[in-house]
């Protein structure tokens, strides 16, 4: 519910509060649900639902339920961290599962949040909690790991002095712990995040660079935790990151 009253709310804040009703836990909403999770009146609700729907952002079901429409998905396939930047990491995906049939993900930076934008699996790969849109906050993933590290230092320093949330005794929430973490993977230039989100994964990050040097994104395999070869996995990841990061225009330095 918005603590602003829905009058003194402008008409995009209203439109974007309709759209903002459906998360994860709630992909189909009644017209109900979406005026209670948007604190809009129903008829407001109602006038802004119709117009998203005719417009294609929201689709209407067979049983009165509303979900996300496919509009919504072909905007979102322009943003530059989105469908181009899958293009180019696909191939270099597509290797790196191949070269280990286990998860392989691709992911970005939203705040203090990592957004999944890609993700392959195999039958047999170990059970992740991931799909494409996913958020979890940095400090808990390998590719949030990779993220945060080559983040500002401002962010860093932020990010690490607030509350870190735990999903399982491994997560790391200790503000130092952290720190140094962020520092190995600086060095090492990988990440590795143990039983941080289950307890039997571990996953192996590396970061992918744009065209300027910057990091853009972050591409990881994760493994079985009882089973992981560090040292086999850590170099094949990067590879995929160095491919990935010169499909985006990126070219290292003599010696690096």
């Amino acid at each position: 519910m918005a603590s602003v009253p829905a009058h003194a709310r402008s008409a995009p804040d209203r439109l974007l509060a309709v759209l903002g009703a459906f998360d994860l836990e709630h992909p189909a909403l009644c017209l109900t649900d979406i005026s209670r999770r948007a604190g809009l009146s129903l008829s407001t609700a109602h006038r802004l639902v119709a117009a998203l729907t005719e417009w294609g952002a929201l689709e209407r079901d067979d049983a009165g339920l509303y979900h996300v429409g496919l509009r919504l998905w072909e905007l979102a396939a322009l943003a530059p961290r989105g469908l181009a930047l899958r293009q180019v990491a696909l191939p270099y995906l597509e290797d790196l599962y191949e070269a280990t049939h286990e998860n392989v993900q691709l992911a970005v930076r939203d705040g203090p949040e990592v957004v999944y934008i890609e993700w392959l699996s195999g039958r047999s790969a170990v059970g992740v909690h991931i799909r494409v849109g996913a958020r979890w906050p940095l400090h808990a993933t390998g590719v949030g790991l990779a993220l945060l590290a080559h983040s500002d230092a401002g962010f860093q320093e932020g990010y690490c002095g607030g509350p870190l949330a735990a999903f399982t005794p491994y997560t790391v929430t200790d503000p130092a712990r952290l720190r140094r973490m962020l520092a190995e993977v600086r060095r090492t230039g990988v990440a590795v995040s143990s039983r941080q989100v289950t307890d039997d994964a571990l996953s192996v990050a590396a970061p992918v660079r744009g065209p300027g040097g910057a990091v853009v994104a972050a591409v990881s395999v994760v493994v079985p935790q009882a089973d992981a070869q560090i040292p086999v996995l850590a170099p094949a990841v990067r590879l995929a990151a160095r491919g990935i990061s010169r499909g985006l225009g990126w070219r290292p330095e003599k010696g690096t």
